[in-house]
């Protein structure tokens, strides 16, 4: 990595007092901590920066006292036997601004200080980059594997590149019966053990409750059930392979992950997007977003058992999916975001009909509020339940309306915009009970901000082309890449090889950081309270398994 110029820092779009970047590598300045600033364009918003990795824990901890937010972390193989070499990455927010840590580890190097200690979100993402790469953390608070269970042993190491794709499976895998629970003792403590096979049609997880009574003194996840190797089978993969890939890492977010890993590759390898095509994401997005806040109000309406509210907001979650349909040519309006564009165009009369439903929408979501609002029962099992503090949603870095309804003002459409957001107006809800309540209430404004931005956008819908021709990136162009996602902040890392073939993919789903609050708004709850609690959460376990 070469020694640059300093590059130019973009001031943030809504805090102006002083740029935190700059105090952070100020701070490290007076640390004595050496930094180098990288040479990959491609890794912009982030400021890219190389330093030691015996700095590693330091510089979360210099951070960390500066307020920001740990944002991911992975590693990317570089290497190969004998002179295997490893580049351990970790991304910090603060204000709208990004730094990305770089160390590379030589090859006789395998380990890193621990940044989980200063920052409680990095906890299991550490871990399962020890799982997958064989990288240890020392000072790592938890000594247990996360991701691995009994699919592979303890010194094979499946996201190295020396691994076969196919891995090397057994004819049974074991069960995973030994993994080291915390354990909850005392008059009166029961465990109780959900899943990971649940009723109804949900992915596996595992849940593992202490309790007394009813009431929940402790609950623990165990995920990882629904992993299917999506970082290994992208490896060799080409631009629009990896696209629709991407939109199956979490099928109810495929416009979201499609976004952020074609904004990756497009930085890696320079492509402009035209302006037409990027409005058209913006719309997608925004009915992404819609479409799952309207599932979510109806489904946590439904576990307490009010039915009518339940087919309400099923069948306005249908309608609008059916004109997905009929406008993008599918309801889930997978592979329509595509490397360089969109894949489908939007007629004239299909924006003037969607400006129609806007209104149609709004007009059922006015008349529906005021039900859900003055039903008593309704609001006894919301408010108050599950309450999830600001201090413990920052602690662990939650994202999305997870945070929002718990007082957290952040929204990457405003405060980090990007094309189409950065030339409308962005209205992001925010409440502070932190209740199952508040989470359904934010889902609720949030819904009214996008019809708000479909508006704007759909008013903004220039003539031109929905995509642009590709140019193959260099070998060894990197991509980072934000997104405002339904459920939050997505994070997309991607580096070419040869060929313009993709040589890693990362991508961060905001569950990794919201699936923890479920563990910690649970306490006190009582049991019969935690469908409420997990589906007010709703986080995704493929998006968190990959």
């Amino acid at each position: 990595m070469s020694v640059l110029a300093k590059p130019r820092i973009a001031q943030p779009t809504r805090f102006h007092q002083f740029d935190p970047v700059e105090d952070l590598l100020a701070e490290f300045d007076r640390q004595g901590i050496a930094i180098h600033y990288s040479n990959e364009p491609g890794l912009i918003p982030a400021v890219p920066i190389a330093i030691k990795p015996d700095d590693w824990g330091r510089t979360a901890e210099l951070a960390a006292g500066k307020g920001f937010r740990w944002a991911g972390g992975w590693a990317d193989d570089i290497g190969s036997m004998p002179s295997l070499r490893f580049l351990a990455m970790s991304c910090l927010e603060k204000d709208g601004r990004f730094v990305l840590l770089r160390a590379v580890l030589d090859a006789d190097q395998r380990e890193l200080p621990s940044q989980a200690p200063w920052f409680p979100g990095a906890n299991r993402s550490e871990r399962r980059t020890r799982d997958a790469f064989g990288l240890d953390f020392i000072g790592h608070p938890d000594a247990r594997r996360w991701l691995r269970h009994q699919a592979w042993t303890a010194d094979e190491f499946p996201l190295r590149k020396s691994f076969p794709r196919s891995g090397n499976p057994k004819a049974v895998t074991p069960p995973d019966k030994a993994y080291a629970f915390q354990r909850a003792q005392g008059h009166g403590v029961y465990e109780i053990p959900v899943g990971p096979v649940h009723a109804g049609i949900i992915e596996p997880g595992h849940f593992r409750f202490s309790a007394v009574g009813e009431t929940v003194l402790n609950l623990e996840e165990r995920l990882g059930y629904v992993h299917k190797g999506i970082e290994k089978i992208a490896e060799g993969r080409g631009p629009d392979s990896l696209a629709r890939l991407a939109g199956r890492v979490s099928g109810d977010t495929t416009v979201g992950h499609t976004w952020a890993a074609c904004r990756a590759m497009e930085q890696a390898a320079e492509v402009r997007v035209p302006e037409r095509a990027l409005t058209i994401r913006g719309i997608l997005a925004e009915r992404e977003r819609i479409a799952n806040h309207l599932g979510d109000i109806g489904a946590i309406c439904n576990d307490v058992a009010f039915a009518f509210a339940s087919y309400q907001f099923s069948r306005l979650r249908e309608l609008w999916l059916r004109n997905n349909r009929s406008w993008f040519g599918h309801r889930l309006l997978m592979d329509r975001v595509v490397p360089g564009g969109v894949a489908h165009d939007l007629s004239s009369e299909a924006a003037a009909a969607m400006a129609g439903e806007l209104i149609w929408l709004r007009k059922e979501l006015d008349e529906l509020r005021p039900i859900l609002a003055d039903n008593d029962s309704l609001q006894d099992r919301l408010v108050t339940a599950g309450v999830l503090p600001e201090a413990t949603a920052r602690a662990l870095g939650c994202l999305g309306f997870v945070a929002r309804a718990s007082g957290i003002d952040f929204d990457l459409r405003r405060d980090a915009a990007y094309a189409p957001y950065d030339r409308i107006e962005v209205r992001p809800a925010c409440h502070r009970d932190g209740d199952v309540a508040a989470r359904l209430n934010v889902r609720y404004d949030e819904i009214y901000a996008s019809l708000h931005i479909i508006a704007q956008l759909l008013r903004s819908l220039g003539k031109g082309p929905i995509r642009a021709d590709w140019r193959t990136p260099d070998a060894g162009a990197e991509g980072l890449a934000l997104v405002e996602g339904w459920r939050g902040e997505i994070l997309c890392y991607i580096r070419f090889g040869s060929d313009g073939r993709i040589s890693r993919y990362y991508p961060r789903d905001p569950s990794v950081f919201n699936w923890p609050a479920l563990e910690r708004l649970i306490h006190g709850n009582i049991v019969p309270d935690f469908p409420l609690c997990n589906k007010s959460v709703n986080g995704s376990y493929s998006g968190h398994d990959l």
